[in-house]
């Protein structure tokens, strides 16, 4: 379009934060992916946590299918992908089809509502938070740059101190934040992409509410009865400090009865889905799209790799995971589901979007014809 220009300079747009000498300079492209993307890890270590800790993935009868069909979800594709790039810096995309897009997925399951059985949708679920992590290490272990030994002992101190601030019960989220800044900055100088501290820092977050559930309850019925007391002398809660006072309690009892992991979650839930997500997809799903080049787009390797890796890969990985674990006898259906239903939503594991093109952008940050036939693969 007329503004294709104006949308390539503008992401590019040159930014510096400079204090004295010291000074920090990156694109508004590379603030986007490696600063707010990190709150998008940071979410999805939170929910990895509780997952793990006391969710889908904390039994392990329950979490053996959906971590077996995750792994196939991720082999198979990541296999198709090398098959059509076994050479060059093409085979670095490898990692592109092996992600799934949870909000994509689970929401094209909403559309079908009360016809798909509530147990498939907590398998997408488990399944995709596995993949989540499996990407997260894929990241970590396979995408790393040049690695800086002193900054990267640098960052594994600010995770022992952030360890140390949860077993000594610090509650507070602002200690926390500065520690995870300082990580998130020690990790982007040490070559490990710098949005995994925001994973780090999610995994130090306190899973331990202050009050337990009885103390909780005589706390509210305490300042129930005072709200009753103080009511009698009239007035309302703006003209009465006393009921003012006693609503704060409450306030206060409420929050720490939650733990600060469930806290964070709610809290920030939305702004990554509603602000972080879209502004990254706004930097990052721009593609040129030729009309007279659009054949040879599509027959390119890289563009099939992650076509088929992710429309038939993740199918055949997670079907057949799937089925060889149920064959074995480690891992079972979800109540009240059938094979078929199963295999049929693994086919929403091919959509990929978010981590796809992160990884995409990871991989070819130096090959931007690489990047955009990557993407293309994607949409």
């Amino acid at each position: 379009s007329s503004i294709a220009d104006w949308y390539k300079h503008f992401i590019h747009t040159p930014l510096a934060l400079s204090f004295g000498d010291w000074s920090l300079q990156m694109s508004l492209h590379h603030l986007i992916n490696d600063g707010m993307m990190a709150l998008f890890f940071f979410v999805v270590g939170l929910e990895l946590k509780r997952e793990i800790m006391v969710g889908e993935l904390s039994d392990i009868h329950q979490a053996s299918l959906p971590v077996i069909a995750a792994l196939g979800g991720m082999v198979v594709p990541a296999l198709i992908y090398v098959a059509f790039n076994h050479h060059g810096d093409a085979m670095r995309g490898w990692g592109v089809p092996m992600a799934t897009d949870i909000a994509f997925a689970v929401g094209v399951l909403a559309l079908l509502s009360k016809r798909v059985p509530k147990a498939l949708v907590t398998f997408l679920v488990a399944l995709a938070i596995a993949d989540d992590l499996g990407a997260v290490l894929v990241i970590a272990l396979f995408y790393t740059q040049e690695l800086s030994l002193l900054w990267s002992l640098i960052a594994f101190a600010l995770v022992l101190l952030l360890l140390t601030l949860n077993y000594a019960g610090i509650r507070k989220a602002m200690p926390y934040f500065i520690v995870a800044v300082l990580l998130w900055y020690a990790m982007l100088q040490s070559g490990v992409h710098a949005t995994l501290a925001g994973v780090l820092g999610a995994f130090t977050v306190p899973m331990r509410s202050k009050y337990d559930p009885a103390l909780f309850a005589d706390r509210v019925n305490e300042q129930l009865d005072a709200f009753i007391t103080s009511s009698q002398s009239g007035g309302s809660v703006l003209s009465n400090h006393r009921l003012y006072t006693v609503v704060q309690n409450i306030e206060a009892s409420a929050v720490s009865v939650q733990t600060p992991l469930q806290r964070l979650e709610s809290i920030w839930h939305l702004p990554v889905a509603f602000l972080v997500i879209p502004i990254f997809a706004l930097f990052n799903a721009g593609i040129s799209l030729d009309l007279s080049m659009l054949k040879q787009t599509f027959m390119h390797p890289i563009t099939l790799g992650a076509m088929f890796g992710l429309l038939f890969g993740k199918f055949i990985g997670i079907t057949s995971a799937s089925w060889i674990g149920l064959r074995l006898g480690i891992a079972k259906l979800p109540t009240g589901t059938r094979f078929s239903q199963l295999a049929a939503a693994s086919v929403l594991g091919g959509i990929g979007f978010t981590m796809s093109i992160f990884i995409a952008e990871i991989a070819f940050s130096n090959h931007l014809d690489y990047l955009v036939m990557a993407k293309t693969g994607v949409f």
